[in-house]
């Protein structure tokens, strides 16, 4: 199982390479899940990094909508374009490549954090930003399914 979590703050070197944190490395099992990694742009224009066969999983089982197939091929064709199968170097780090750095709109200062299958390269003022907006509503969800947990446990007994 793949459980991606934390959060991370980088600075995007001139060279345009980011680090990606060994803590969040050492979280993938590479042997289950690759070495190398995809680069994907996201839902709402958030670049999205991928461990390789993850993702080939999520590729393949994502399944043209045979009662709408413009929109399949779009989607599949953006899809496709705006992914690109990376490597860290040496030392962990990502080349961003340009055009997808700028259509996510990444400045220098980013937070990298684990969301459960994949890792999200976010400004880090977009990002905190985001935890503000979303702060109350979290909180409110933690609550509810910490109770729903504790009635199971309390059921079980």
């Amino acid at each position: 199982m793949l459980l991606l979590t934390g959060e991370y703050r980088h600075v995007v070197d001139d060279k345009s390479r980011v680090l990606i944190s060994n803590k969040l490395r050492s979280q993938i099992d590479a042997d289950e899940h690759g070495s190398n990694f995809y680069l994907v742009l996201g839902a709402n224009g958030i670049l999205c990094l991928y461990p390789e066969k993850y993702f080939e999983h999520i590729a393949l089982a994502v399944a043209p909508d045979a009662t709408a197939p413009d929109e399949a091929v779009a989607f599949e064709r953006i899809s496709f374009a705006l992914t690109s199968k990376v490597e860290l170097d040496g030392q962990g780090r990502l080349l961003l490549n340009e055009r997808l750095r700028k259509r996510a709109g990444l400045k220098d200062q980013i937070t990298l954090i684990g969301v459960r299958d994949h890792i999200e390269l976010w400004n880090s003022e977009n990002w905190e930003q985001y935890l503000s907006d979303h702060m109350a509503q979290y909180q409110k969800q933690m609550s509810q399914a910490r109770q729903i947990v504790l009635q199971k446990q309390n059921d079980e007994l």
